[in-house]
């Protein structure tokens, strides 16, 4: 079951609500199965710099099915995954962030959020993904 622009709206908005909540302007980007981008905000007052960051979240996420903060502990010297930020042209972020979306059992594709701390940035991605 494909994730619509409806479905990534509704995450957004979500994640929005979140992030005003917790008084933080954040970037947030929903990719699609394939990891490309389905939609994508950068709250007033976001970091420029966390557009970036917040699309290859996502797709961090969703290329490995993996929360981005689980894929950091396991990309840290002596771990199963260290090197794993150089792959991909440097596309793979390894801190909090990026989840990928579930339905019906089935990863459909993934949030990123940037432009806070780590937890808050995993805070209002976890926010969004409540919503689908």
């Amino acid at each position: 079951m494909a994730l619509t622009l409806e479905d990534a709206r509704n995450i957004i908005s979500a994640a929005e609500a979140k992030a005003t909540e917790i008084g933080q302007p954040m970037n947030i980007a929903v990719v699609d199965v394939g990891g490309n981008v389905i939609s994508h905000v950068r709250m007033d007052g976001a970091w420029l710099g966390g557009i970036d960051i917040s699309i290859n979240k996502a797709f961090t996420s969703r290329a490995f099915d993996i929360q981005t903060k689980d894929l950091a502990e396991n990309s840290q010297p002596n771990q199963q995954f260290y090197g794993i930020a150089a792959s991909n042209n440097g596309r793979i972020m390894i801190f909090a962030g990026g989840i990928p979306l579930i339905r019906d059992g089935e990863v459909v594709g993934a949030i990123g959020v940037s432009g806070g701390s780590g937890n808050q940035d995993q805070d209002v991605a976890e926010a969004g993904v409540k919503a689908l």
